[in-house]
């Protein structure tokens, strides 16, 4: 338990107001400091709990005047501002680690590159329909000190994104899970792919012999840095090319749960959420949740009648027999993949954003089977029109969402899928993944 009196919040987001209202309710001396404006309902919520803060500037002098700083995960720890903090000595960490210090319920914490809110939420929504006295939180929902603070939860699923992880040193997860590893985000790790990965796989520290770590068999990352560490907790992996002992695997056309004598075995095609992505992350929710002697029925009928989250694979509609799905929660090409593979009819993909670097390579193979026409949408389109020269034809730019959606809408006929899975960020002409989702919709509907 984090016992300091004097603690400073960075950020004044979701996550930071949910800490600075865990460390108050503790009889803390908090104080919240934000680079950029506050959100009036966040501004709202200090105030109404007196607690003091300030935005669009850092006081140093007044930050490092403390104790303890809780950093938001979207502050780099190389920034100025927390490298002059662990100069002082001062612990910065994230506002997970602080939110576990203060609760006994069991955690199971879900990473990965992609498919982590599809199955937080899967998890959450078996364990809710089992009877459970549980919480969700992380990177999906509400923040982790939020719910700490204001309720008293037996079980949390939590989604842990690899920044939440990097600031979190004492936290032990019950139930592990790591779905896999692909590049990203790597100019937060000096653009090395072993920062990454040893970032993901602080998901496992400081479990013991009696915690469990639940992970991807088929994912060659994962596999291979298995080699190098030394996991303490019982091992559950997933796959869907091989028969595993113990773990789940998928086999003629059948998902396997087996971590008992009485295994869960049910059709892929009874899943509520299908393609090979779905039933990994079915796997892994049916584990996680089976760890706890949830009935097989239970989670049987949880991963028949689960619905998934918005911009991730949603329908959007049809028109004039042309299907539109909105998967703008696609922000790196590992999780356009994943979407593509999903499509069974022919597609017109809308890509494009703020490029991470991304190596479109991996999608060649993948967008000559699915894909018929390209639709770039983003301020600069340069990299996808030289990655797909050659692999599709015909590649359409456009700088905004309506023009987008309409050259897909001329482009496909009845029977074709048009799909937005932009595998880039937003940042270039929206808001935020939600905003482009939900203005991509719009569009739609106006056609």
């Amino acid at each position: 338990m984090y016992q300091q009196k004097n603690v400073t919040i960075l950020g004044a987001g979701e996550s930071g107001v949910g800490a600075a209202l865990l460390a108050k309710s503790k009889g803390c001396d908090v104080f919240v400091s934000d680079a950029s404006m506050i959100k009036p309902h966040f501004k709202e919520e200090l105030n109404a709990h007196q607690i003091s803060f300030e935005e669009q500037n850092h006081t140093i002098e007044k930050i490092l005047n403390t104790e303890l700083i809780i950093k938001s995960p979207g502050i780099p720890d190389k920034s100025s501002i927390v490298t002059a903090a662990k100069a002082k000595n001062i612990p910065v960490i994230a506002e997970i680690e602080y939110a576990a210090s203060f609760t006994k319920a069991k955690i199971i914490a879900i990473t990965g590159t992609n498919g982590k809110t599809t199955t937080t939420l899967l998890t959450y929504h078996i364990l809710k329909k089992a009877g459970v006295n549980v919480g969700m939180a992380g990177n999906v929902g509400k923040s982790f000190a939020r719910m700490v603070a204001e309720n008293n939860h037996d079980y949390y699923v939590l989604e842990l994104s690899s920044f939440q992880l990097d600031g979190m040193f004492k936290f032990k997860a019950d139930v592990s899970v790591l779905l896999n590893i692909t590049p990203d985000h790597l100019d937060r790790y000096d653009y090395k792919l072993e920062n990454y990965i040893n970032s993901k796989f602080r998901i496992t520290q400081n479990q013991t012999e009696k915690d469990v770590f639940i992970y991807c068999a088929d994912d060659p990352i994962i596999m291979d840095a298995l080699k190098f560490r030394k996991i303490h907790s019982k091992s559950y992996p997933f796959s869907i090319f091989q028969r595993i002992d113990a773990g789940a695997f998928v086999e003629n056309n059948q998902l396997n749960i087996k971590i008992t004598k009485d295994p869960l075995i049910m059709s892929i095609f009874d899943l509520s959420l299908q393609g090979k992505h779905n039933q990994y992350n079915a796997m892994a929710a049916g584990i996680a949740t089976k760890v706890f002697d949830i009935r097989k029925d239970t989670i049987r009928e949880s991963l028949m009648d689960f619905e998934n989250i918005e911009h991730r694979l949603e329908f959007v509609t049809k028109v004039h027999g042309i299907e539109f799905i909105n998967d703008s929660k696609a922000t790196n090409v590992n999780s356009a993949w994943y979407a593509l593979e999903s499509m069974d009819n022919p597609t017109v993909w809308i890509v494009g954003g703020v490029d991470k670097g991304n190596d479109y390579t991996m999608l060649h193979d993948i967008v000559r089977k699915k894909v018929k026409a390209i639709v770039c949408l983003g301020v600069d389109n340069a990299a996808i029109l030289k990655a797909f020269e050659g692999v599709v034809n015909p590649i359409v730019e456009t700088s905004n969402v309506v023009d987008a959606v309409k050259a897909a809408y001329r482009l496909g006929k009845k029977g074709d899928a048009v799909l937005l899975s932009p595998a880039c960020a937003s940042f270039d002409l929206f808001e935020n993944y939600e905003d482009r989702g939900r203005r991509f919709k719009s569009a739609v509907r106006e056609l």
